[in-house]
């Protein structure tokens, strides 16, 4: 059976577990699953980022030469889960110092957007968090940003929130008294 027919069948963890062992036993495949994850329709976008999304888990190094692809495919995905899965496999692997401002700009905004579910906002503070150890600069506005919301966030948000919010006031305490 063919990739994209796997894709149009249930969305199921075991049907997802399935597509990512087919592509893990034929790694050639990963370029086509890829091209669907950008470029087909949903739900096959959708099945196809899952799926990606546990094979650069147990595989990054598969990841580091589409991540410029993903970084830019971001601003145009129509769907949360599509943000999702980007931004968790991105929360893994190193940033090309050359996208990270299209990132940090991304992510901020998502921070913003009322409509985003939960997910991807957590993951996003987690990436501006990474971001903002090379670029302390960013500590504040990113605590400021992830404060605003705080009112209207999910328990989920707010526990999250919470956490890298007394982190990142620690820090920009210590940088504060460095200077």
């Amino acid at each position: 059976m063919a990739l994209d027919e796997l894709l149009r069948q249930e969305m199921s963890r075991a049907q997802t577990d399935f597509v990512v062992n087919i592509v893990l036993q034929q790694p050639a495949l990963f370029d086509e699953l890829w091209g669907y994850y950008l470029h087909a329709e949903d739900p096959v976008n959708r099945r196809a980022a899952w799926a990606i999304d546990y094979i650069t888990e147990s595989k990054p190094k598969l990841l580091i030469p589409k991540l410029p692809q993903l970084i830019e495919a971001l601003p145009s995905f129509k769907h949360n889960g599509l943000v999702r899965h980007a931004l968790r496999m991105i929360s893994r692997i190193q940033i090309p110092e050359s996208h990270v401002g299209e990132l940090v700009d991304f992510c901020f905004k998502i921070l913003l957007m009322k409509e985003m579910d939960i997910a991807p906002k957590v993951f996003g503070m987690d990436i501006l968090y990474r971001i903002s150890n090379q670029e302390p600069e960013l500590k504040s506005e990113l605590a400021d940003t992830i404060a605003y919301r705080m009112d209207e966030g999910t328990p989920g948000y707010k526990a999250h929130a919470n956490k890298l919010l007394q982190v990142l006031y620690r820090e920009i305490d210590e940088l504060k008294a460095k200077a």
